[in-house]
């Protein structure tokens, strides 16, 4: 009995991160306002544990700030943004264009939340999408990559691979 059990686990294991992507927990953010990106990451890759997670920022948000997690080194790499942002009057012409947490141990059968905060360009286009792309990286060479954006024509649940992506509202008076 406990040979079917464990069979029937193991069989579990293997179906579950097929449907399981890296997602933000907030996927709706208005334009000219600060977000606070909560990437969710629901496993590791092939039964071995993530070790490192690349988030890219996409172009648009910037004075961007990670989080820190225990156990996990931060690493922010810097760059030129495509244009310059007004920042409270400071104009930003480069900031963290990517954000790299290392040397933890997220297990296949857990879940972890990675967090950054921005703000977002109140010249990007209502109705569009930012897309973060992740990269888990594993043990062994193993990876996960959650880079595909959707063509004209599809949509995320159209991938196989798809970047978590953050769809772009109108500012209200309540933002």
């Amino acid at each position: 009995m406990l040979k079917r059990i464990t069979l029937a686990l193991a069989m579990a294991s293997i179906a579950v991160p097929a449907f399981a992507h890296v997602t933000l927990e907030r996927s709706e953010a208005p334009v000219g306002t600060t977000y606070k990106a909560v990437l969710r990451v629901p496993h590791g890759c092939e039964g071995k544990p993530t070790n490192i997670v690349r988030v890219q920022v996409p172009e648009g948000m910037y004075a961007v700030k990670p989080m820190p997690k225990p156990g996990w080194k931060l690493e922010k790499v810097i760059g030129k943004y495509e244009k310059a942002y007004d920042n409270h009057g400071t104009q930003l012409t480069e900031g963290v264009k990517e954000v790299i947490w290392s040397g933890g141990n997220l297990a296949d059968d857990e879940y972890d939340e990675f967090v950054l905060r921005g703000s977002l360009a109140g010249d990007l286009p209502v109705g569009s999408a930012l897309y973060f792309l992740v990269v888990q990286e594993c043990p062994e060479g193993l990876a996960e990559r959650w880079i595909e954006i959707p063509a004209e024509g599809q949509t995320s649940d159209d991938l196989e691979m798809p970047a978590p992506a953050l769809k772009l509202i109108e500012k209200t008076d309540g933002h």
